[in-house]
């Protein structure tokens, strides 16, 4: 992860030194920027053009800003630059004393909030967090789905599920039945289809328990696919996408697709993945003939590969040995399987943006 740190006088460039430093202890690249003025008393980088370009430059490719400063300058500057909750990287205010740490956007999906109680802590300052859930002490749903590798399909259905619990009304909770619950629900967090507002964990894209249904959607599962030599892309698609939609899996929730080793190059296969942005492993014969349980078995495909099956050993290899959500299906020379990681719902793993 990359961070920008950005200062406008003598003080604030000395201060955002120790910021970045800090930034640094907890796993980001961090980057220091002050006025030309000060650069070389300071030690620090000044910027190439002048802050606005270099602010614009660390939205797009920057996690992390931290201006070191007045706030009405951090405000000004980023103001052209912001799109959403769920793209705009965390942006934090810091008085150029080291008193106060604000996060002023990205809170809770962009990690600002936590950021800035760790910040606060290193400079021994006070953290001003201001989003409602965190001061009323509740429960953040897209602070703990941003960690808990899950996307929120509609922002302003977590905003109303954000509202009932700020107004102190039940919300909702639905799972799929394959998921475990590892803590304790949330505060106003109930297990019931009562509530008009809920969230529901699923990777059905057609699920909506409630009538404001706020849909969180785990990057879970693993396709294992098997296919006769140079197959091509249409022929692989034409196998997997009516099957997910058959079992209304939203294609956001695959996390990868696997093949055995001898599919390294089959352009089709890779051309799938990178089509659809899944990363792509291959394993050995002997890897996934080490796999236990009951899988569907083929003589002949062993003969050709060392491996009695190929799709359902694979999903099953990459999901970390856990659940077939779909057993070997196969149309046109390709095969087909799901399965799905291992899933604990613990609601107080929260945390920084890793």
């Amino acid at each position: 992860m990359k961070a920008s740190v950005l200062s406008f006088s003598a003080r604030g460039a000395q201060l955002g030194k120790k910021i970045a430093a800090c930034l640094e202890t907890v796993g980001y690249e961090a980057s220091s920027f002050t006025m030309a003025k000060y650069s070389e008393e300071t030690q620090v980088k000044a910027y190439e053009v002048n802050y606005q370009a270099t602010t614009k430059d660390a939205f797009a490719s920057s996690d992390c800003l931290v201006f070191v400063g007045a706030t009405g300058i951090a405000v000004r500057t980023i103001a052209p630059h912001l799109q959403n909750k769920l793209v705009d990287p965390a942006v934090i205010n810091v008085d150029e004393r080291g008193n106060f740490v604000i996060p002023l956007c990205a809170g809770h999906i962009g990690g600002a909030n936590e950021l800035a109680r760790v910040l606060a802590t290193y400079l021994n300052a006070m953290p001003c967090v201001t989003t409602a859930t965190d001061v009323n002490g509740l429960f953040a749903v897209d602070e703990w789905a941003a960690r808990n590798n899950m996307l929120i399909d509609g922002l302003s259905e977590a905003k109303d599920f954000a509202a009932e619990l700020v107004a102190g009304k039940n919300v909702g909770f639905v799972k799929d039945e394959w998921m475990n619950v590892a803590s304790a629900l949330p505060k106003l967090v109930v297990e019931s289809f009562e509530p008009k507002v809920g969230m529901c964990i699923t990777i059905d894209k057609e699920k909506t328990p409630f009538k404001t249904t706020l849909r969180l959607i785990p990057k879970v599962l693993h396709l294992g696919i098997g296919c006769k030599r140079n197959t091509p892309l249409e022929r692989i698609e034409d196998l997997v996408l009516p099957m997910l939609s058959e079992l209304h899996i939203d294609l956001r929730s695959i996390a990868g697709v696997a093949s055995v080793d001898l599919k390294k190059d089959e352009q089709g296969l890779l051309a799938f993945a990178k089509k659809y942005h899944y990363p792509i492993n291959f394993y050995s014969s002997e890897e996934l003939n080490e796999l236990e349980g009951e899988f569907t078995p083929s003589a002949f495909v062993k003969s050709i590969v060392g491996v009695s099956n190929v799709c359902e050993r694979s999903a099953v290899k990459d999901a970390g040995n856990h659940h077939l959500l779909l057993k070997k299906t196969s149309r046109n020379g390709v095969t087909l399987s799901i399965a799905t990681e291992e899933l604990n719902l613990d609601f107080t793993k929260i945390g920084l943006k890793k």
